[in-house]
């Protein structure tokens, strides 16, 4: 499970994980939450780490990231924490199929977490990933767009206009020069949406992109 989702942006609440944790008791499985953009969030809404909920904590293992939240994508550099009892699986797991890190990634994500102004760091991209979202959902107003509650993608779905999600992505880049990802073979509803990312984008940008998505509609 992922919170923030991607590519939805949804986020899981304390509603989801108890659901999520009656489930689990049925069976043996684990929870692998996967945290690279817990904090990427645009919403006020309570922050609930699975681990924290009844019945998840003992089966929860959290794989976070520096990718996403501090924006160190080259690096890959990540870490999981979890119940001691598989941890030593994991670890065996991670020595035979992950590329290792070198020193200085590992002491650079090290001095990236522990700055004295990380948290404000982290808020700070966040805010600026919000303002990004909102101007592309006041800029499409009246188009089925889904606001997310955090990350930095989001959906439109793409039957209420009659096209397929590939139709769409094509219109979108042929006619109105915008990039946009089908989400096909991202699961079972995945062949309705495209995706746009704004992880990169400032907002200059966006200031003709209702008539661009007009024109591709055109």
């Amino acid at each position: 499970m992922m919170s923030p989702a991607m590519p939805t942006g949804s986020v899981l609440g304390k509603a989801h994980w108890d659901a999520l944790a009656r489930a689990l008791e049925r069976s043996n499985a684990w929870l692998i939450y996967d945290a690279a953009m817990e904090r990427i969030r645009f919403d006020d809404g309570e922050r609930v780490h699975p681990a924290h909920v009844d019945g998840l904590a003992e089966r929860t293992i959290t794989v976070g990231a520096a990718s996403k939240e501090l924006r160190m994508i080259g690096w890959r550099v990540g870490w999981v924490v979890g119940p001691a009892e598989i941890l030593r699986d994991i670890n065996l797991v991670g020595l035979s199929n992950v590329v290792c890190q070198v020193g200085i990634a590992q002491e650079a994500v090290a001095a990236a977490l522990s700055a004295p102004d990380a948290d404000d760091d982290v808020a700070h991209a966040t805010a600026i990933w919000k303002a990004r979202c909102d101007a592309i959902v006041d800029q499409l107003a009246g188009y089925p767009v889904i606001r997310p509650d955090g990350g930095w993608s989001l959906l439109i779905d793409t039957v209420p206009l009659g096209l397929s999600a590939f139709e769409a992505a094509e219109r979108l880049f042929e006619r109105g020069r915008i990039a946009a990802t089908p989400m096909t073979g991202w699961g079972p509803s995945g062949d309705r949406y495209v995706r746009l990312v704004f992880a990169n984008e400032p907002l200059e940008r966006f200031g003709d992109l209702r008539a661009r998505f007009d024109e591709a509609w055109s």
